[in-house]
Order: C-alpha cells, then structure tokens, then sequence
C-alpha cells in the first residue's frame, strides 16, 4: 500500500520558442537566467547549477527519458507538466508534452495543470508588462480545449484519482464562470467514455473554493505579515544594498507547513528550496538554510496528514521538479547532488516497512 503519491510540477521552459526569442532575445531558455544569477548577499548562494542531467533541451528524447527514469528511481508518482491555453488555441511550450503523448515515451505517469494565467514581463524588468493575455471565450471555446486535452487524459500513463484523470487549475478564482466550465468538461469526459474529470484546484489565502474535487495550496513559502518595521528595512535593503524583496528561512517556512491543518480534500504542497532571484532580481523571495534533511521533515509531515485518506488520495504535491530559475527542483544539482530525491526514496521506503 502507498503512503504517498508523490507529484512535482514539471516546467517545459527548457527549449527555445519564437515568443521568448521575441520577448528575451535570441536562443532563450530557462537556463539564460540560471545561469546569469549573482549572489546577492553575504551567503547566498547563487549561481544555482544542475549536475548530472546538465543544461538540457526537452526537445531532446533522451532527456525526457533521463528524467522519468531518475523519477521512477526514487519514488516519484508521475510529473504535473505545465499546460498552457491561452483561449482561441492559443499555446506555448506544448512541445516537450506533445511529444511525449505522441511517442508514447517515456513510459512514466503524467499528469496536466492549466497556467490559467497571463504572462508577464514585469518580473523580467520589461516595460511591456503583458506578454500573453488569458482569455476566456465561453462553451465553444472549452470545448475545443477539452477534445485538445482528451487524447491525454485517455492515455494509459495519465494519472488518475478513483479512476478520473486529475486535472489542476493554476489561479482557479481568475475564471469568470469557473463552475460552467468545470460542469461542461464533466459532461464531455462522460461522453467521451470517461469516468468523469478529478479536478484540484490551487487556493492561495483564506478563501472557499467551491466545485472543485480537490484543492492544493501554492504558497508554500507564505510567510505571516511583516511588521511595519521590518518592512521597511527590507525595503531599505532592497532599494540600497541591492538585496531581494524577502529572505526567508527554510526553518520559519517548515515550521508553517508542520504547522498549518490542511481543509477537507485539500492537499499538501511542499517545497525542496526556493529563490527566483534568477528570473526577478531584486524583486525576487530567497529562502535561506534548505538542505535535505529538512525537506524529509517537511515531507514526513506532509505524508502524515494524508496517510488515513483512500490510497488514491494520499496525493502530496512539489514546487518543483524543475523550476531552476525560481531555485525550486528535484533534479541532482551541484550542491546537494541527489539529496533531495534521496529523501523521497528513504522516506516512502521507510513508511511502508513501520
């Protein structure tokens, strides 16, 4: 019996695209900015490199296949990747996946989440402060985004949640009419021959998610609120010493996590690292003191709050697979190696033997 399902976000922005070579300059990836980063503080350790599976391109078969095997090696359940549907057809970076259902390669679980959110360059210090707009054009439109995504969710390695494939909605608040679309794609899915779709749908704050099979929280570096002090001199060390908008410790962000009781159906989040100065510069959160031990605290916690769920539903989410420009990944980098998966491997292993 499982005492965990194990899902990391899997970023596809590891490849050139005609949008960023436009918006970023010629040839830009998500390692254009990984490998720019400069430490920005006394400690802070930066630029952060990966090791063994080196600066890849996900148009690569190879790589694609080096990952899920790392992943199946160490217990991961099956990747999350990044969806992208802007309204009319509109996508980008649905290479990497558009290959991966068509060759049927690798055979490694999956899984499909909607960045439902416009692209923005003002995190990249751009002027023009939106890049793509994400619409939402009513039941025709859905429909066509439904039968894009249906060959997916009837592939045999499509996660599934009591035999409905799981599909995650990145800013579920930002749909005008979220319960029609929900309610539309659960009649196509039946229609289709499924038995229906398991959404989640991601809370940020204090509100009620409603319609939706399950949520997950994706803040998991949220820190309580400053005092008005403390604000200030963050902003006196931003502006003046250069520093990034916040550092936080690993421990404070741990603590929150043990700390915090998960809502009926939600599920846990938990993060390896975190530092997107890479990608926003003084813009950018860092948090400070992660290592692997401390993340097997944070993952033994997160198991313990769904270990007395249906198997199914002992789901556990990960900010992230690969998110190297936000400092934020599974993946052998140059500092820990495989520590962080080594952590997933022992913990699971652990578990099923007490």
């Amino acid at each position: 019996m499982k005492k965990a399902r194990i899902i990391p976000f899997y970023l596809p922005q590891f490849y050139p695209i005609p949008e960023n070579d436009e918006w970023h300059g010629k040839g830009f990836t998500e390692w254009t900015n990984v490998t720019k980063a400069k430490p920005m503080f006394r400690g802070h350790y930066q630029p952060i490199l990966p090791s063994e599976l080196g600066f890849y391109d996900l148009r690569v078969p190879e790589t694609r296949e080096a990952q899920a095997q790392l992943a199946r090696e160490y217990g991961i359940e099956a990747f999350c990747y990044w969806h992208y549907w802007f309204g009319e057809g509109r996508r980008i970076l649905e290479r990497p996946f558009a290959e991966v259902l068509a060759s049927g390669k690798p055979d490694f679980p999956f899984c499909l989440a909607w960045a439902n959110a416009s692209w923005t360059g003002v995190w990249y210090g751009m002027k023009n402060s939106e890049l793509l707009k994400q619409q939402y054009l009513g039941e025709a439109d859905d429909e066509r985004h439904f039968y894009l995504v249906l060959e997916a969710f009837r592939d045999r390695r499509y996660l599934r949640v009591n035999n409905k494939p799981l599909f995650f909605i990145y800013d579920p608040l930002k749909h005008p009419y979220l319960q029609d679309f929900i309610q539309l794609w659960r009649k196509l899915a039946e229609q289709s021959g499924l038995d229906g779709i398991y959404f989640v749908g991601a809370i940020y704050g204090d509100y009620e998610l409603e319609g939706v099979d399950a949520t997950a929280r994706l803040d998991p570096f949220e820190m309580p609120s400053q005092r008005n002090l403390n604000k200030l001199w963050s902003l006196i060390k931003q502006r003046v010493l250069g520093h990034p908008r916040r550092i936080i410790r690993y421990d404070d962000v741990l603590q929150i996590l043990q700390d915090r009781q998960l809502r009926q159906n939600e599920f846990p989040v938990i993060t390896p690292n975190w530092d997107n100065t890479a990608r926003s510069g003084v813009r950018g959160s860092v948090v400070v003191g992660a290592d692997p031990e401390k993340f097997s605290r944070m993952l033994r916690s997160a198991i313990k709050k769904v270990e007395g769920r249906p198997e199914d539903e002992r789901l556990v989410f990960v900010e992230a697979w690969n998110e190297w420009a936000e400092g934020n990944y599974l993946e052998p980098d140059r500092k820990f190696g495989r520590g962080f998966l080594e952590v997933i491997r022992r913990t699971l292993s652990e578990d099923r033997q007490s």
